[in-house]
């Protein structure tokens, strides 16, 4: 039985698709669009769906995170979450660029890294409307993990995932390497 979340993961990556095929704005390259095909994702997974509660920062320290480019950008440690992967516990932490911003950004880094799935890591965005549950919880769902677009082309700057979010555990959901 497929559930309403793989259907949703599934129209977004389509949509995602067609964008970077059709559009002026994507990040694949003019001369590459007319051979384009569609990204390569795992499989939607629930294993790699989890709720859980942010465990906020007291204290929301500045990060220097260093990007694709060689330069460097600011975030805010906002918090963390605590899990299981295959028996491993994990903790990941959240960021925000500004503390006013709703949304949590969650860059990381996996043993399928410059294997199966971009060098640099992938990220997951978490907006409040749509990943936080009535009960305060996010859904953190790895099925969404998207490449930064430094991976599709050298002209983006991409904040680069900090070490303290490199996972010694596969993530083995969203979004593979770009060929």
């Amino acid at each position: 039985m497929v559930t309403d979340w793989k259907i949703a993961i599934r129209e977004d990556r389509g949509a995602k698709d067609d964008y970077f095929e059709t559009n002026s704005h994507s990040p694949i390259l003019p001369e590459d669009r007319e051979s384009f095909d569609g990204l390569d994702y795992y499989p939607p997974r629930e294993e790699y769906r989890f709720e859980l509660p942010l465990h906020e920062h007291e204290d929301k320290a500045t990060v220097t995170v260093g990007t694709s480019t060689g330069g460097e950008q600011d975030y805010l440690r906002w918090g963390e979450f605590r899990f299981e992967i295959d028996g491993e516990t994990v903790t990941l932490q959240a960021y925000k660029s500004d503390p006013e911003d709703d949304r949590l950004w969650v860059p990381f880094r996996d043993v399928t890294s410059g294997e199966e799935t971009y060098g640099a890591g992938r990220y997951l965005d978490l907006e409040t409307d749509t990943h936080q549950t009535d009960d305060d919880r996010w859904i953190l769902d790895f099925n969404e993990a998207y490449n930064p677009t430094c991976a599709y082309s050298d002209h983006y700057e991409c904040p680069l995932p900090p070490t303290e979010n490199w996972l010694d555990v596969a993530i083995k959901a969203g979004e593979k390497a770009y060929k």
